[in-house]
């Protein structure tokens, strides 16, 4: 049994927060307190003595009370207060001098606080009060003491004397409410130092779990960019290669000069194929412009286009100023992708390319006359897909226009980055 106590006891502290904590070791205190000043209190006769060993013993329970304070059920929560009330109500009567009503009474509080909101509180501060006017009223009537000239005591009992000692009475309920009015403002601050270290705690978790899921984000972009980038750069190398290697089984039989002529290209393109993967792979961050501006960059792009489609491209690129990195690579792969769709799986004649900017706005158009395709029905192609990504990063937009045997129309616009003030 002293084990199981012991236990109780110190899941008690160690479920506790400080401020609760610190309420706790009060209400300890306070009941020892009282314990050890009931046989001082308490006049020493034989009807005393008689009635000191069960005032103990309630005060007793009355600590031990505190080890299981009822935190469910309103209807447990009102039975234990009034029972609370009952065992410092039965000692008071027991004895006229016992009076430990303030500190038992501020006990009832801190144990409320366990329990009750802020209104339970309320009334545990306003009924201790009158439960201790009650207590007085309930005991023995006054008896008034007059000394004459002559130190001859004789009692009396006159209306002046009872009027006097009812505001007596009255009067010492008011420490009472006063010591539980402070312990009440104190345990609301504690309790709301309490809930301030809770919600405290709690965004902390919440901001750890955010960064988790920031980093998670940010993981999963990298990989998204990784694979646009190695989609992109490999992409429109393998497919020009696989263009030669079919245009040299042509020729293979009928022009073996002209056939070793496309080997020795798709040779190359292998080769730039594999310095594409290598770059994207050790450094993830190359510049696909190779040093070139933007203008530039798509000029080579369209000759590479041209040297392995014969198709040239009507383009019509107007760019005034630089572009930050990050748009003008974004807009080149856009371009890089969109032709080596346009040979891969096109089959146009007609190419038009188109990129203008204005103060707040970079437009871009990309059209064919080539078979087309249904959008709806396009959800497998990576290379449509890290087109919507690169432009939905920057904060642009995308509109995707195309038919079966319509051709394709891509138009898109990209916001002008804002100068910092």
């Amino acid at each position: 049994m002293k084990r199981l106590r012991r236990f109780a006891a110190d899941s008690l502290v160690q479920q506790a927060t400080p401020s609760s904590r610190l309420l706790l070791y009060l209400e300890w205190i306070l009941v020892i307190y009282v314990l050890i000043t009931i046989p001082l209190v308490v006049k020493v006769s034989s009807a005393s003595e008689i009635l000191l060993l069960p005032q103990i013993l309630l005060i007793a329970a009355f600590g031990a009370m505190g080890l299981k304070v009822p935190t469910q059920r309103r209807r447990n929560k009102i039975a234990y207060t009034l029972l609370e009330f009952g065992i410092i109500f039965l000692p008071s009567l027991l004895s006229p001098r016992f009076l430990p009503m303030s500190l038992l009474g501020l006990v009832i509080l801190i144990r409320s606080f366990r329990m009750f909101g802020q209104l339970g509180r309320i009334v545990v501060v306003v009924v201790t009060p009158i439960l201790a006017l009650l207590t007085l009223f309930l005991r023995n009537p006054a008896i008034g003491l007059v000394v004459r000239a002559g130190g001859q005591v004789s009692s009396i009992e006159s209306e002046q004397f009872d009027n006097i000692v009812f505001l007596l009475r009255l009067l010492s309920a008011f420490p009472i409410g006063l010591i539980l009015a402070f312990g009440l403002l104190l345990i609301n601050s504690l309790q709301a130092e309490s809930q301030s270290r809770e919600k405290l705690a709690t965004a902390h978790n919440q901001l750890r779990q955010y960064a988790l899921r920031i980093e998670d984000q940010a993981t999963l972009q990298e990989r998204n960019r990784i694979a646009r980038e190695i989609h992109d750069a490999v992409g429109h190398a393998l497919t020009a290669q696989s263009i030669q290697l079919e245009n040299a089984l042509l020729f293979l039989q009928t022009d073996p000069d002209k056939a070793r002529a496309f080997l020795t290209e798709a040779r190359q393109l292998g080769t730039q194929a594999l310095r594409e993967v290598r770059q994207s792979v050790a450094t993830l961050r190359s510049n696909p412009l190779l040093g070139q501006n933007l203008s530039e960059a798509i000029a080579t792009l369209v000759r590479d286009f041209q040297a392995t489609t014969a198709i040239a491209p009507d383009c019509n690129i107007h760019l005034p100023r630089s572009l930050p990195p990050e748009i003008s690579n974004a807009i080149y792969r856009i371009f890089q992708e969109a032709l080596t769709n346009i040979a891969k799986h096109a089959n146009a004649t007609q190419v038009t390319l188109s990129l203008q900017e204005s103060d707040t706005v970079i437009h871009f158009l990309v059209n064919d006359n080539g078979k087309g395709f249904n959008p709806d029905q396009n959800t497998t192609g990576f290379g449509l897909q890290g087109i919507q990504e690169r432009i939905v990063a920057l904060g642009g937009e995308l509109n995707l226009v195309s038919q079966p045997e319509c051709g394709c129309l891509m138009i898109g616009q990209i916001p002008q980055p804002k100068l910092p003030l």
